[in-house]
């Protein structure tokens, strides 16, 4: 006699899960961090949340309020997409009154000779390791951007 095994239907999606080191931040979530944030500024009116690390990439969402200083890292490149608000960015040149914050790290108070590029919401730049940048904000705006860290050898 043939017996018949009953058959369990089980859609796909529960039965994949994502691969280790998978990470997907989706718009609306990186843009409900913009309130989260700007109850977290610093004196430099910005505020940032890791979001996570894998394979020397380091991944944040940064909130500001108001301009930042000038700064430069040795080793390290940084890509930005605009998630909301509007900012110039500096970027080039040379870093006036320099000064170390740490192992391949400069902090400046402004820069001279950069070229400045408008940044909206949408926008990607990426900015080489040891360049000069900074952003700038008019008074009264806000602007929330996505940092992608890229450890470069």
């Amino acid at each position: 006699m043939l017996k018949l095994l009953p058959i369990l239907l089980v859609p796909a999606s529960m039965l994949a899960a994502d691969p280790a080191g998978f990470a997907l931040w989706k718009s609306a979530d990186l843009k409900s961090q913009e309130k989260k944030l700007s109850s977290k500024l610093d004196a430099q009116k910005a505020a940032s949340q890791p979001l996570g690390k894998f394979d020397g990439v380091n991944f944040t969402v940064s909130h500001r309020e108001g301009s930042g200083v000038a700064e430069l890292h040795e080793k390290v490149a940084d890509l930005f997409v605009v998630v909301s608000g509007e900012a110039t960015l500096i970027v080039g040149g040379k870093m006036v009154d320099s000064k170390s914050t740490g192992p391949g790290e400069a902090r400046g108070s402004k820069i001279d000779g950069g070229t400045k590029h408008a940044l909206a919401a949408g926008d990607t730049v990426r900015i080489p390791a040891n360049t000069p940048h900074q952003l700038l904000l008019d008074a009264g705006k806000q602007f929330t951007y996505f940092v992608v860290k890229v450890d470069v050898k």
